[in-house]
Parts: structure tokens; sequence; C-alpha cells
């Protein structure tokens, strides 16, 4: 079995015309960077460590707002209809700029035209976590698992069509079997959720996951991805195989 979804992380400027933000004075205040998703989870980690380096670089402050919903649409569109000044940026990835607009008619938004990208700032495999009190302890166990218990395990995903979501759908048609997914906004409620109990199963990025698999709070089994994770090398997974790819 070889599942390889990533999380490909960009910073954007919204628009294609930002004469103005390239001239000697900029930036002469502060700058905005939008997360398509609530705080706590991955992307948001992710732009906030991005910021602060560039606040630092640039030296102005970088404002993190974090706009959830609609698989990060509604926050994408928000940044491409941003003036294009280059005092608004965005996070993107495959969810936004690749999956939403071929999941839906009018996501609102071109990839191709709608924003200039900046730079890249992490990739990142998913870490499938399960809530410490289900029994599986490999990928196996609960793939034989759910399938004594069609539609009864239910999984969380960053929100309806996000890189998440199909991911472990995908996951789940190679596997054959059958989950019932319980969309978020964002990674950080998604998790949250999981370490409540309210739902069993969840991929998530790894910056968000690696401190509550260290604590024993949720359980690793695996990433997507065909080699074992050293970022999970040392962490303790209640007995899971933590390291494991799909």
């Amino acid at each position: 079995m070889s599942l390889k979804p990533r999380s490909v992380l960009l910073s954007l400027i919204a628009g294609l015309a930002a004469q103005a933000a390239f001239a000697q004075d900029y930036p002469s205040r502060p700058i905005t960077l939008i997360v398509p998703y609530a705080a706590g989870g991955g992307n948001d980690l992710m732009a906030r460590t991005a910021a602060e380096k560039m606040s630092k670089t640039l030296g102005h402050q970088i404002i993190i707002e974090n706009r959830g919903g609609a698989g990060g649409s509604i926050a994408t569109r928000a940044i491409a209809k941003a003036a294009p000044d280059g005092y608004t940026l965005g996070l993107g990835g495959t969810g936004t700029l690749a999956i939403n607009p071929t999941l839906y008619g009018n996501v609102g938004y071109d990839p191709r035209k709608d924003f200039a990208p900046v730079g890249l700032i992490a990739t990142s495999a998913l870490v499938v976590c399960v809530h410490p009190a289900l029994s599986a302890r490999s990928i196996g166990e609960l793939i034989a698992l759910a399938k004594t218990q069609p539609e009864k395990l239910n999984y969380a995903s960053a929100g309806t069509g996000s890189g998440i979501h199909l991911g472990t759908e995908y996951f789940a048609t190679m596997a054959g079997i059958k989950l019932t997914h319980i969309p978020y906004k964002g990674s950080g409620p998604a998790l949250t959720d999981l370490v409540g109990g309210h739902v069993a199963i969840y991929f998530s990025s790894l910056p968000p996951a690696l401190g509550l698999v260290r604590e024993g709070k949720v359980r690793a089994l695996a990433v997507t991805g065909a080699k074992r994770s050293p970022i999970f090398s040392g962490a303790a997974d209640g007995g899971g195989s933590g390291a494991a790819g799909l």
C-alpha cells in the first residue's frame, strides 16, 4: 500500500500587479498573513514560525489572521480579493490551490491567475493518529477493526475537501473499509476532539501531533509515506508503531 499525500505550503501574495510592494520603502507598515485554518494546527504553527523569521528580516510586524471554513476556500478567496500592494500574504497548499478548485465548480478564485508565489515554507507527511482508547496499535489492526464495525469508526478532517479529508478517504478506499467523516475548521479543533475522544482517527500534519504523541494523549500508527519518519523515532506512542509508513 502506498499512500503519499503531502501538505505543501506556500506563502502567497495577493494579486498579480504588486509593483508598489517592491518600492524601496517596502514594508512601511505591518503585513497581514492570512492562514486558511483555525489556530493551533500544522498550517498555523508553520505560518507563525515563518512570520517570526520574516518579521525579523523585514523589520515590521507580521500579523497572523486565522480564517477557517470551507476547507480553506473562504480565506483563500479573501486573499485573492485583497489589494495587490504586498501587505496581504496568504498560506496556500495542496488543499486550497489544487483540490478545492477541482472539487468545487466555482471556488471563487483562480490559483493560476489570482496569486503570485513568494516561496515554499515546508512540506509535510501526515501521521495517522488514533485515540488511545482505540484497541488498534498498528495500521493492520486499525483496518481489521474498521472491517468489523463498518461506518462506526469516525475520523476528523480539517474541512470537507481538505487534503486530510481526501487522504483519509483514499486510505479507506484502498483498505476496503468504511469510516464516518467529521469535518472541522482546521487541525486545532480536530486534534482537540481527538484528544477528548469525540473522534477516533485523525490524519494530522506532523508539527501539532508530535507533542500529543510524546505525551501519550494520542497514539501514532503510521505516516503517509513509504519510509519511517525519523521524527517519531524517540516518541512514545502508547504501543503503536508510530513511525511506520503506509
